[in-house]
């Protein structure tokens, strides 16, 4: 092979590029399943430079495929998300969301860019064995579009033996990165629960079977699931979000729904935690003579990292910025990902990127945020030694 590429170099001599790029992608936002001008734009890219390109995998989706120069090596998936989240901006830079209750406020834009670039430079610089897929993702945000594109053949299309995926992170430092050996993010589901009563007057309490004082004792409850039943070291969440119920100052209602979700950071824990609150739910009702039901709205997966891939990251991350700049196996966080997906059915690892402390404007899904342009150079980095690393 010939001398090795320098990605760092090459990705900041590429950088008003991508700047412009990412900024372009945030000021024409577009949510799950509609992001046809960021496809459009990302498919012209790859395109222009000579790679094989597949469209409308999972909808909007897009796969650029690039053979290294050598014979054999791995077939690797390096995959962003590209959608926007249904909220308007309240930024007023040049940059800013055009389109009104639209906005990219977690950073897929940037994650998108991140990706051209990488495409970018190794399309240039093809000196590795194997193939690499790069895998446009649209829906990450509640409408599982990695779910999406698996369904519509993205692992039989593509002889995919790994796939690796990252997001920014506020909260750690530009130039920092964050790798995990197992759970990375929480599964997420969401659940309604429905109590009946017998309702009437408020004054005549001893005639009515009172919904909304067995919403109380639910609610307080709820909060014992994962206190005493997951291990201490486990983690998990049932927050109820919303109750809904009554009408009137002088009127015990018939009914009164509650509305929340669970997070926890693998299967038993998740089957475990739905398992007590069904449980609790039917039991307390019955307790004060009232029925009750859940109905369980299953969200993502678990993301879960496998060691070997993650422990290949970790060493591509130390060697960009070094040890002290990359943090091995920090607390998970119980937001969901659902890159969840594509990890159940290949071998691979999700990181995080440091995008900054985490203010306002660097806060994921606050109307303030904007992506960290400075990481840009970084994150293609990274990307291009993976492959590096990876098919040698």
């Amino acid at each position: 092979m010939t001398a090795r590429l320098d990605p760092i170099a090459a990705s900041h001599a590429l950088h008003a590029e991508m700047q412009q790029w990412r900024r372009d992608i945030h000021h024409h936002p577009e949510t799950a399943y509609e992001e046809f001008r960021t496809s459009e734009r990302v498919t012209e890219r790859l395109r222009a430079l000579g790679l094989e390109v597949h469209t409308g995998i999972g909808e909007t989706g897009v796969v650029g495929v690039l053979h290294g120069k050598y014979s054999g090596g791995k077939h690797i998936g390096l995959r962003a998300d590209m959608d926007a989240l249904p909220l308007t901006e309240l930024n007023t830079f040049a940059h800013a969301s055009c389109h009104h209750g639209k906005m990219h406020g977690c950073g897929h834009d940037g994650h998108t860019t991140m990706l051209l670039g990488a495409a970018t430079i190794l399309a240039q610089n093809p000196d590795f064995a194997g193939v690499v897929y790069f895998i446009f993702q649209p829906a990450e945000e509640s409408n599982a579009g990695a779910k999406r594109m698996i369904e519509q053949g993205l692992f039989e299309r593509f002889p995919i033996a790994e796939v690796y995926g990252m997001h920014n992170w506020p909260g750690i430092p530009t130039g920092h990165f964050a790798v995990h050996s197992g759970a990375v993010m929480a599964s997420t589901d969401s659940f309604d629960i429905e109590i009946h009563g017998n309702g009437g007057h408020a004054a005549m309490p001893d005639t009515v079977t009172d919904p909304i004082l067995v919403a109380g004792h639910m609610i307080t409850a709820t909060q014992s699931i994962v206190a005493r039943n997951l291990k201490p070291t486990s983690g998990g969440v049932i927050s109820i979000t919303r109750m809904i119920g009554g009408s009137a100052y002088n009127v015990i209602p018939e009914t009164v729904s509650l509305h929340g979700t669970i997070r926890s950071l693998n299967p038993q824990d998740r089957h475990l935690l739905k398992q007590r609150l069904q449980t609790l739910v039917e039991h307390t009702a019955q307790a004060f003579h009232a029925t009750a039901t859940v109905r369980f709205l299953e969200g993502y997966p678990a993301t879960i990292n496998h060691p070997a891939n993650a422990q290949a990251c970790y060493q591509v991350t130390t060697e960009l910025v070094g040890e002290a700049a990359v943090q091995w196996n920090p607390p998970p966080s119980m937001g969901a990902e659902d890159f969840a997906y594509m990890l159940q059915h290949r071998p691979g690892a999700y990181i995080w990127i440091g995008n900054g402390d985490a203010t306002e404007s660097r806060a994921l899904h606050n109307p303030h945020y904007d992506f960290n342009d400075s990481i840009l150079p970084l994150g293609a980095s990274y990307w291009v030694r993976l492959v590096q690393h990876l098919c040698c």
